[in-house]
């Protein structure tokens, strides 16, 4: 009975980092981190401007006090209970926009172009099956005729 000698620590970690997945969640990350910066211009430049029609352009200065008035003090902080409904507005609306755009300009194109290369390659082995079927039903014919043609000649001896 011979002990089986474990992977080291290093190699298990090679193994790991070499599967495919982890290189290509490594690259969605990388290009997950870009697209944010994108998505926040957009926010910052173009949404919070317009909403800022309605009201301020940072949404950070939308709350609510519940309790009592909030008032800033010289030193900076606030006395009362602020809910900051803004914050979360303007993060809901950068989620939003982030799904938005990925939909509309990565997963429908992607869905779409994924969609044709199916069809084609639907296309093509509908094609071959049909080459494939005929080849068969000829070769059966030919056998066939082969046999025909073998029973008459010892029939004819």
């Amino acid at each position: 009975m011979s002990a089986k000698k474990e992977p080291g620590i290093l190699q298990g970690f090679k193994a790991f980092l070499m599967r495919g997945n982890v290189v290509d969640l490594a690259v969605a990350v990388v290009i997950g981190a870009a697209f944010t910066n994108i998505v926040n211009a957009v926010v910052k430049g173009i949404i919070n401007p317009l909403v800022g029609t309605i009201g301020t352009q940072n949404l950070d200065n939308y709350s609510t006090c519940l309790k009592g008035s909030c008032r800033e003090t010289a030193n900076g902080s606030v006395s009362g209970v602020r809910i900051l409904w803004g914050s979360v507005l303007g993060a809901t609306l950068t989620f939003v926009i982030t799904a938005a755009v990925v939909y509309f300009l990565m997963v429908v194109p992607m869905s779409k172009y994924l969609a044709r290369q199916a069809a084609r390659r639907a296309a093509r082995e509908g094609t071959r099956e049909v080459i494939e079927v005929t080849e068969l039903e000829v070769l059966k014919e030919i056998r066939d005729a082969l046999i025909a043609q073998r029973g008459r000649g010892h029939d004819e001896r």
